[in-house]
């Protein structure tokens, strides 16, 4: 099996049609996760983000300059 950093090389060379087309694939099998496994994902990923910033290789942001981000892309 293929490990993650050989997909990405392939994937990162196909043209953007086939990207595009592999992302919303990749997208749509992680909305078929039940709520089990979903949460369990993210409390996953809140841990590891927690030990980046222990660590110092990750900086707190403000929650509002999160919203002003946000709404300059997406609204």
């Amino acid at each position: 099996m293929a490990d993650l950093a050989e997909v990405l090389r392939n994937a990162l060379i196909l043209d953007v049609r086939d990207r595009a087309a592999l992302a919303e694939r990749l997208l749509a099998s992680l909305e078929e996760l039940g709520e089990e496994e979903a949460e369990r994902l993210w409390a996953e990923e809140a841990q590891r983000r927690l030990e980046e910033y222990r660590a110092g290789r990750a900086k707190a942001v403000r929650a509002e300059d999160v919203h002003k981000k946000a709404g300059r892309l997406f609204w």
